[in-house]
């Protein structure tokens, strides 16, 4: 397969530029794969698509600021997303060293330093085997760095949502991309189709009798990296951590003995479940790393229904998306979606696959 195989042209006016006015008022296609059709419907329709017993499985990983803005000894701004925090000793509260990508309108190089907020410095000390910087942070001797991050840094919107950096949005965005579930810090990005849920929607779903359950995925680069091979098949995802506990494991065990469906809430939670998944389709608890690429041909184990959001083009996302409906029926679906106008990627509108 080619990445061409999962493209689609999108109008630039449909990428979601801020979320619904209210959490929860998204759009929702649902697809069904048995007859090859679909419903245009408001995710407050989503409860009346599970039934007692079923299992409704969401990712409770919590988002990290870990969008930076500084600026170099030059006053030039530097932009910064801290990827994953390397190993140090705990007691030093006031430094840490980051892998991270960053860019600005300049050249970067080792030993720069920048600035941010909050008395906080860097400086750049080189790079990755992988091309991410490595970046030595300092912060005030008053504060615990950790806490001075907290309060500098902004939602790590991807590239496609358009901020300038400017503080008018940064609560907003650190509220609006998390789930209301959030609890294990350690993403770069939201687990995107949780957006859409209200404790007032699980609760309805609890109500009717069905199991919500949560895992944790901790969304890094493996998630939104693009294929760069022109094979697909070649493409490696960059693993990322999960931690699937007994109890999560053992509900969803139960709701399927019982005769219910999984509805797994988003890729993330998916590749968790098909990671964890024995070949009669039993979840065993496991906590490690996931690298699994879920293309078509794939032989899902775990997962009955998908609620999803829409994909960009040519991305692991779509591919999966593909492999779980078809890739014809899901470009099609794409084609309808955008005649009718919803809002597409993180902050747009759901799909429900069934």
């Amino acid at each position: 397969m080619k990445p061409s195989d999962f493209d689609y042209h999108l109008p630039s006016g449909l990428i979601a530029q801020h979320p619904v006015a209210k959490r929860g008022n998204s759009r929702l296609m649902v697809l069904n794969r048995g007859t090859a059709s679909w419903k245009h419907r408001s995710f407050s329709h989503l409860p009346e698509y599970l039934k007692a017993g079923d299992a409704l499985v969401v990712n409770d990983t919590k988002v990290f600021p870990a969008r930076l803005i500084g600026k170099k000894e030059s006053g030039g701004k530097v932009e910064v997303l801290l990827v994953r925090k390397r190993g140090g000793p705990p007691e030093k509260r006031h430094s840490q060293e980051w892998e991270c990508l960053a860019q600005s309108s300049g050249r970067l190089r080792e030993k720069m330093r920048i600035f941010f907020e909050e008395a906080v410095g860097g400086e750049f000390l080189g790079r990755t085997p992988e091309g991410l910087w490595r970046l030595s942070l300092t912060g005030s001797q008053d504060e615990d760095l950790d806490l001075s991050l907290q309060k500098i840094g902004f939602a790590p919107l991807p590239p496609y949502i358009h901020r300038n950096g400017g503080g008018g949005m940064r609560a907003e965005d650190r509220e609006r991309y998390q789930t209301v579930y959030a609890l294990r810090e350690g993403a770069i990005a939201a687990p995107t189709a949780g957006l859409h849920f209200t404790g007032e929607t699980l609760d309805q779903i609890r109500e009717k009798g069905i199991r919500v359950v949560s895992l944790t995925l901790h969304v890094g680069m493996g998630t939104f990296l693009p294929v760069k091979s022109e094979e697909v098949e070649k493409h490696r995802l960059e693993p990322e951590f999960f931690d699937l506990q007994p109890g999560t494991a053992g509900a969803i065990n139960l709701a399927r003995k019982a005769g219910g469906k999984v509805f797994a809430v988003g890729t993330t939670v998916t590749r968790a479940l098909e990671s964890s998944a024995e070949e009669n389709g039993e979840i065993r608890a496991r906590q490690g790393e996931t690298g699994l690429f879920i293309l078509p041909g794939h032989r899902f184990r775990a997962v009955d229904a998908l609620v999803t959001n829409f994909h960009l083009p040519r991305s692991t996302l779509l591919m999966l998306v593909s492999a779980f409906a078809g890739r014809e029926f899901i470009l099609s679906a794409y084609e309808e979606a955008i005649k009718q106008e919803y809002r597409f990627y993180s902050y747009g509108d759901a799909m429900l696959i069934i």
